[in-house]
């Protein structure tokens, strides 16, 4: 089985599960966070506002991340569905984590940027089922400072603990059965978005 998409996608474009007015973002956590998450639809106190959390559109790259839930700290997988126009805002003030001249010119003017914004955006290769990386990127949207504490207290439309789907899937995966992986994995499709909501973030 080819474990990529059929479609070409742009190199520089979200793919994520999504509807007219959400986004699904994954992240992963310890369980007494990550449970406690689930359970309530929120995060608890012990949940830093402080500190930048990175969300991701890509259930495959959070896999690629996490190890499929079986990391220190990230044993519970969280798919977390947030506001559209939330992500979206997060996006537009968002700066590119490296520097790239022909977007940015003055590199001091991008560094000031960076410390300054309240949202930063790195693409890394997509990932496979085996986590092998694609020819294509996916997005991961850091939050900090304002953008942070917004996420948790008004983004957020849902929470749910989807680290028995991880389980399942990784399981399948290394027993040879890619397709039957393959169709439990979200589905994640092109999120159509304004130029100008990505055109300063396209490396």
């Amino acid at each position: 089985m080819n474990d990529q998409p059929s479609d070409r996608p742009h190199k520089f474009e979200v793919r994520a599960r999504h509807t007219e007015s959400t986004v699904t973002v994954y992240q992963a956590y310890r369980p007494e966070i990550g449970r406690a998450a689930a359970r309530d639809g929120r995060f608890p106190p012990s949940w830093s506002r402080e500190r930048m959390t990175w969300i991701k559109p890509s259930f495959l790259w959070m896999m690629y991340r996490c190890g499929w839930g079986t990391k220190k700290d990230q044993e519970t997988v969280l798919a977390v569905e947030i506001s559209r126009e939330g992500f979206v805002r997060a996006l537009r003030d968002a700066c590119l984590s490296h520097y790239v001249p022909a977007l940015h010119g003055d590199p001091d003017a991008w560094k000031r940027k960076l410390r300054q914004a309240p949202a930063r955006v790195q693409w890394d290769p997509e990932r496979d089922l085996r986590l092998n990386p694609l020819p294509y990127r996916s997005l991961q949207l850091g939050l900090a400072g304002e953008a942070s504490a917004r996420y948790a207290d008004e983004w957020i439309v849902g929470i749910e603990d989807v680290t028995g789907l991880a389980t399942e899937i990784h399981a399948l995966v290394r027993e040879g059965e890619s397709d039957r992986a393959a169709r439990l994995l979200p589905e994640e499709r092109t999120c159509p978005l304004d130029d100008g909501v990505l055109a300063h973030l396209r490396a």
